[in-house]
Formats: structure tokens, sequence, C-alpha cells
């Protein structure tokens, strides 16, 4: 069973090597730095699930694949 990524289930050094892991190497994004987007799940202020669907919900229609 894999690990819960909530908040409630993770510490801060956890939720940081999560970012870490899930971005890579290249963290940068049509000009968005990714790993400062997700600093409110780190902190422990938003779920990830929320900060992907505000983040979908602002860029939805905006990103243009070359």
């Amino acid at each position: 069973m894999a690990k819960s990524l909530l908040i409630k289930d993770t510490t801060v050094s956890e939720r940081a090597q999560i970012v870490r892991e899930a971005l890579g190497a290249d963290s940068d994004c049509e000009g968005i730095d990714l790993s400062d987007m997700y600093d409110d799940y780190i902190y422990g202020l938003k779920e990830l699930a929320d900060i992907n669907r505000e983040f979908s919900e602002k860029k939805a229609g905006s990103v243009v694949a070359e």
C-alpha cells in the first residue's frame, strides 16, 4: 500500500522530498517555477490536489502545444 501524501500523514521534509521527486531536475514550465508552486503543500497550507486543481483552473486553455 502506498504511503498517504496528505499533509496530516507527512512531515515537512517528507513533503519536500515528494515534490523534488515528482518534479525531477527541471522544475520550470512555461516560465513558472513549479517548486515554488508547491510551497503551500510543503509547509502544510494546501493539499496537492487543491494546488493542482487551482493551477488547472487558472491555466486551462492558456497553454498551447507547439
